[in-house]
């Protein structure tokens, strides 16, 4: 039987949140956003789990999801600090991790099949996570050719304050092209406009995708990170708040014409807590869910 991977990016630092968000409980049971992804990936037939954090909460997160995973999927457990980088780059300052892509990069030794990275902080919704191991099942482990679930940007706002979305552009054969970070997106009136590079207010379609870091890959794409990361510190490991990101690889990679990827659409409503404010909504959210027997009262 093929295994098929969840990597969950959790070394996150919740700055703007104001705490360890990826640990904070939104149903009455205490269940995190992180246990209902681990719901929906498992009845989609995932098979793996490896967790990405920081030290300090690994114990926390073995505690939490050890018991209620058990007999259920393979679990394994990687550590992102700043440190793990090579030598001739330790000499820096760095307290903030390095990004997705570092994170990704520090488990890459416990990934071994087919896989989807996801945040730990995201409510996905089971479509997306059918979508992606649909892809999953289908691609050669030897392939370069990957996929990401694209979700309308309406359907990933927030509420309590503006947010930073990758917007994306494919071809005609939904081709990923490119995949351009917007940053201070807001809904005024009628429409979503976010803050273009003059630092002036443009309008955004209410049908452009983005993505969530919602990625489904092939194990050839672990063999790229770390000439990336090289590359990416020659130019920035003395800079504090640099970040190696997911789709800067990914981009680059479609750029030289190494690699390509799919975008697939899910209607799924997205749900996060980018700030502390949007705990309210989504607790709200979790428990009409419930209520309409989208999910049990209790997961496990």
């Amino acid at each position: 039987m093929k295994d098929f991977t969840l990597v969950i990016l959790a070394a996150g630092m919740g700055s703007r949140y104001g705490g360890t968000k990826q640990l904070d409980g939104i149903s009455e049971n205490g269940e995190t956003i992180m246990d209902f992804s681990l719901f929906d990936a498992i009845e989609a037939g995932f098979t793996k789990v490896v967790f990405i954090v920081r030290k300090d909460i690994l114990e926390e997160v073995k505690t939490d999801f050890g018991a209620k995973l058990e007999g259920k999927v393979e679990v394994a457990y990687a550590i992102q600090e700043t440190s793990k980088v090579p030598e001739k780059y330790s000499k820096n300052e760095r307290i903030k991790p390095w990004g997705t892509a570092h994170a990704l990069l520090v488990a890459k030794d416990m990934i071994k099949d087919n896989f989807c990275v996801i945040n730990a902080d995201d409510f996905y919704g089971l479509d997306a996570f059918k979508t992606i191991i649909s892809y999953l099942k289908e691609a050669n482990e030897s392939s370069t050719e990957y996929a990401m679930v694209g979700y309308p940007i309406y359907n990933t706002l927030s509420e309590n304050g503006s947010v930073s979305r990758g917007e994306t552009f494919a071809d005609g054969n939904n081709n990923l092209q490119q995949i351009k970070e917007r940053t201070a997106i807001t809904k005024k009136g009628a429409d979503i406009v976010f803050e273009n590079e003059e630092g002036n207010e443009e309008i955004m379609s209410n049908d452009t995708i983005v993505s969530m870091n919602f990625f489904g890959f092939t194990p050839t794409f672990l063999t790229f990170l770390d000439g990336a990361f090289e590359a990416f510190l020659e130019e920035n490991y003395l800079e504090l708040k640099a970040e190696f990101f997911l789709p800067l690889v990914v981009d680059y990679l479609i750029k030289k014409d190494v690699a390509k990827m799919k975008v697939l659409r899910t209607d799924a409503k997205w749900m996060g807590v980018t700030y502390k404010e949007d705990k309210e909504v989504v607790v709200a959210k979790v428990k009409e869910l419930i209520a309409q027997s989208v999910y049990p009262p209790k997961l496990w």
